[in-house]
């Protein structure tokens, strides 16, 4: 299992990043600010420089537009999968149900809530993990009924990630099985239908 980011290599380019910017900052004081610029107070630009490096690759804004270029690039890395999402549960009857969903998704975390008709959930825990060169997505829930005299329950989903194109263009979608400490079954299936994570799908 992985998360979207590889840590040691991330930490290994901020690393050699700050080194250069570093050293490029301070030949820069030394030539035109300060000539007798001390070569000791590079540990302090250092620090300067590895907090706002690590800082700017955290943040949401930065580090979408760094992850759709090395998606652009590269195919087979993780998908973004920030944004609004619906689709429908098939249960265990075989009938369906509604649901929207929203995913808030960065370099560290993965949050998807969901909801239906009469239920909503929370995320427990998400993994995006890679299995035989397929992307995947582990989601654990805590589902909580409409009808306050229902107890809430817990689920877990192994969501298949694809992307899914048509002549009207392309999307992506995860589906999969679902299983519930209620010893219910089913699946979900949601297609992605817009980026913006901060529109309200909530049905109540």
């Amino acid at each position: 299992m992985f998360r979207i980011v590889r840590f040691d290599l991330l930490v290994r380019y901020v690393a050699l990043l700050t080194i250069a910017i570093s050293l490029g900052v301070y030949s820069l004081i030394q030539e035109f600010l300060l000539p007798n610029f001390s070569l000791f107070k590079i540990v302090t630009i250092s620090s300067i420089v590895s907090t706002f490096i690590i800082v700017t690759l955290l943040s949401p804004s930065i580090s979408r537009k760094l992850w759709a270029l090395k998606y652009l690039i590269d195919k087979s890395s993780f998908p973004d999968l920030n944004g609004t999402w619906e689709g429908v549960v098939t249960l265990e009857n075989g009938g369906t149900l509604p649901v929207k969903a929203v995913i808030r998704q960065s370099l560290l975390n993965t949050q998807i809530d969901m909801h239906g008709e009469t239920t909503k959930s929370i995320t427990l825990e998400t993994t995006p993990t890679l299995e035989q060169g397929q992307r995947k997505l582990y989601y654990v829930y805590r589902s909580t009924p409409k009808n306050p005299g229902y107890p809430s329950y817990n689920g877990s989903t192994l969501f298949d990630i694809r992307l899914v194109k048509t002549a009207h263009g392309e999307y992506l979608e995860l589906s999969g099985n679902y299983y519930t400490d209620r010893k219910s079954i089913g699946r979900i299936a949601i297609k992605q239908i817009g980026t913006d994570f901060n529109i309200d799908v909530s049905y109540y």
